[in-house]
C-alpha cells in the first residue's frame, strides 16, 4: 500500500521530456489499466488513438498556440498575463508519443444504465480511465501530460474523428525529464498552492427537495396569487430577469387570462366586420364607398392584406356584413348581420336608432359567442368601411374628452384640401349635436355599425374569457366603447400595434396601454392582429418550453 500511495502521490501532469521512445509494451499496458477502469453500465464508451506521426503533433501544436493566446487574452492584469506566457503547458512535438482519449456518445443511442441523470457519466467513465493510465505509466517509470487548450471542433476535424466522438483532449505520452521537486509545476512555479488536504464535511441536515410546479393545475384568485407563480416561473428561466421584454408581459397577461401557468392559444380568430357610413357622402374619404363592398369581395375571394396573413399564421378568418349598402350573394361565405344598409349622416342627424344601435351589441355578441363554443380562446377583431376613421376620430373625441382635432387623421390617404375638410364637417357635426352626455345617446348619434358591433362582441369575448386582440385605430375606438361599459375587459385585451393614424397613439396612452408592434399599419382589415400573433404565441411558447435554470443545470448567481 506504501508503493501505491508513492504513486499516487508522484503521478504528475508532466511537460518535459526526454528523447526516449515509449515501448509497445509499456503503452498496451497502460491502455489495459485504462480498460480496467470502471465505466458507467459497463459500456465501453473510451476509446484510444495514438499519435506519432510528427505532421500531426505539428498540426495540434499549432491549435495549441492559437487557443492559448485567447487563453492569455481572459486575464486582465497584465502580469498575470505574463506569468501565464512564461508558462510550458504542452510538449506536443516533444513527447514521443501522442494519445488522444475519447468517449463514444453513441452508446447512448441504446439504453444505457447509470446515464438517466446524467448523459456525461460517460466522459466521467473516460476521465477514470485516463486516471489509470497515468497511475501506470508512473508506475513503469513514464508520465503524460493533458493539452485542453484547443478548439475541439477543429481538433476533432484534424484528426478525422467522427461526430460521435468526443476527445477529452491531447495526451504527451514519455518518460518525464523533471520530478518538478516532487510537487504539481504550477505550485512549483508558485502559480497557484494546492491545500494539503482534501476539503471534506459532513452533511447532517438534508434540504427539503422544492416541489415543481404542478403546471396543469388551474387556480383561483380567491385560493393563490397566479400572478406570482407566472412571475416566479418566468423569473427561473434561463435568462437575466426581464430580458424578454414584452413577451414576458405577455405571458403574464394571458397566463393570468387562463389562471394557468401553462397557456395555450387555441383555434385563434380574426373577424373582420364591415359597414358603410353615411358621413362617407361628404367628401372625408379618399375613396368612394363602393370600395366597401369591393373590398368585402376582395376578402371573400381571399387577395386582401388579412387573407395573406392569416393563411400564413394560420388563423381562421371570418368576414361580416355589419351593414355594407349591398346585398351580397346568399351563397357567400359571409356572416350576415346587417343592420341596414349603411348609417345616415350625422352631419345633419343621428347615424342609426337606439334600437339599431342595441341590435349592433347583440349581433356583435352572438357571432363572437358562436366563435367561442367552437373552442376558440383568442379572438381578433378587424374592420373595413369608407368614412370609418371619421366615426371613429368623432367618438373617441367625445368618449375621452380629447380635443376633436387632435383625433382626426388621414383616414385612408386624403391630401390637404380633403383633410382640412373632414376637420371642418366632423367639427360642425360634433358642434350641431344636441344630445345629452349619455353614452348610449352619443354612440346611436354618431356610431357605426360595424364599430358597434365590434365593442359587443368585444365584450362578449370577455364573458368567455377569451384573448381579445385589438387591430388599429377604429378597433381601439370599438374597444373604448367595450371599456366605457365593463373596464374589467382591458384584463383581456391585447393591442397589437400602434398605427401611423396619428390619434391612435393618443388613445392607446389614454387607455395606459403598450403596443405590440410598431410598424406604421393603416390598412385595418385586421392585419396588426395576423402579424402580432406569431409573437404573442412566441411568449407562450417559452413560458411553457424554456428551460429554467435548475432543469438545464445552468448556474443562476455568481
Amino acid at each position: 500500500m506504501t508503493h501505491l500511495d508513492k504513486i499516487l502521490k508522484s503521478r504528475r501532469d508532466t511537460r518535459h521530456f526526454t528523447n526516449d521512445p515509449v515501448p509497445d509494451a509499456v503503452i498496451q499496458k497502460a491502455l489495459q489499466a485504462g480498460h480496467w477502469a470502471p465505466s458507467v453500465g459497463l459500456t465501453d464508451a473510451t476509446k484510444y488513438y495514438l499519435v506519432k506521426s510528427d505532421a500531426i503533433k505539428k498540426a495540434v501544436k499549432e491549435l495549441f498556440l492559437d487557443y492559448d493566446t485567447k487563453a492569455a487574452n481572459q486575464t486582465d492584469s497584465e502580469q498575470q498575463k505574463e506569468d501565464y506566457k512564461a508558462l510550458k503547458l504542452e510538449a506536443i512535438e516533444e513527447a514521443p508519443l501522442g494519445l488522444v482519449i475519447c468517449y463514444d456518445r453513441s452508446v447512448l443511442n441504446n439504453f444505457t444504465i447509470g446515464t438517466v441523470g446524467s448523459n456525461e457519466a460517460i466522459k466521467f467513465s473516460a476521465v477514470c480511465a485516463a486516471q489509470n493510465i497515468w497511475l501506470s505509466l508512473t508506475e513503469q517509470g513514464f508520465s503524460m501530460g493533458w493539452i485542453s487548450i484547443l478548439n475541439y471542433y477543429q481538433f476533432k476535424k484534424l484528426l478525422g474523428l467522427p461526430e460521435h466522438i468526443e476527445p477529452l483532449g491531447y495526451f504527451c505520452v514519455g518518460k518525464p525529464a523533471t520530478d518538478y521537486d516532487n510537487q504539481p509545476m504550477l505550485q512549483q512555479l508558485n502559480w497557484k498552492q494546492k491545500s494539503d488536504v482534501p476539503f471534506v464535511e459532513e452533511i447532517v441536515v438534508s434540504v427539503p427537495f422544492a416541489k415543481a410546479i404542478d403546471e396543469k393545475k388551474q387556480f383561483h384568485p380567491e385560493t393563490a396569487s397566479i400572478k406570482e407563480v407566472l412571475q416566479q416561473k418566468m423569473d427561473a428561466k434561463t435568462k437575466p430577469l426581464g430580458s424578454l421584454g414584452t413577451l414576458e408581459k405577455l405571458a403574464l397577461q394571458i397566463g393570468e387570462v387562463f389562471q394557468t401557468v401553462t397557456p395555450k392559444i387555441i383555434q385563434p380568430n380574426i373577424v373582420v366586420f364591415a359597414a358603410d357610413h353615411g358621413i362617407a357622402a361628404h367628401g372625408v374619404s379618399a375613396y368612394p364607398q363602393d370600395v366597401t363592398r369591393q373590398m368585402v369581395t376582395n376578402f371573400l375571394e381571399g387577395g386582401a392584406a388579412i387573407n395573406v396573413f392569416c393563411k400564413q399564421n394560420n388563423i381562421k378568418l371570418s368576414i361580416v356584413d355589419a351593414g355594407v349598402n349591398y346585398d351580397f350573394p346568399s351563397n357567400t361565405k359571409l356572416i350576415s348581420a346587417k343592420v341596414s344598409k349603411g348609417t345616415q349622416s350625422y352631419a345633419t342627424g343621428p347615424a342609426m336608432s337606439r334600437g339599431e344601435l342595441n341590435l349592433c351589441f347583440s349581433k356583435g355578441a352572438k357571432i363572437v359567442n358562436a366563435v367561442a363554443k367552437t373552442g376558440s380562446n383568442c379572438i381578433g377583431f378587424g374592420e373595413m368601411g369608407i368614412g370609418n376613421t371619421s366615426t371613429a376620430s368623432v367618438l373617441m373625441s367625445l368618449l375621452t374628452a380629447i380635443q376633436l382635432e387632435d383625433c382626426i387623421g388621414l383616414g385612408t390617404g386624403v391630401n390637404d384640401a380633403t383633410f382640412s375638410a373632414k376637420q371642418k364637417i366632423l367639427k360642425t357635426a360634433v358642434e350641431n349635436y344636441a344630445g345629452s352626455a349619455e353614452l348610449e345617446e352619443q354612440l346611436a348619434y354618431f356610431g357605426g355599425f360595424e364599430i358597434l358591433q365590434m365593442a359587443g362582441g368585444m365584450q362578449a369575448a370577455y364573458e368567455n374569457n377569451m384573448l381579445i386582440l385589438v387591430d388599429g385605430f377604429i378597433c381601439t375606438v370599438a374597444f373604448l366603447i367595450g371599456y366605457k361599459k365593463n373596464p374589467a375587459i382591458i384584463k383581456n385585451a391585447i393591442f397589437c400595434h400602434c398605427s401611423a393614424e396619428q390619434a391612435h397613439a393618443k388613445l392607446l396612452n389614454y387607455l395606459e396601454v403598450d403596443p405590440v408592434l410598431q410598424l406604421g399599419l393603416r390598412l385595418g382589415e385586421g392585419t396588426g392582429c395576423a402579424v402580432a400573433l406569431p409573437i404573442i404565441e412566441s411568449a407562450v411558447a417559452f413560458l411553457n418550453e424554456m428551460a429554467s435554470f435548475e432543469s438545464a443545470n445552468v448556474n443562476n448567481k455568481l
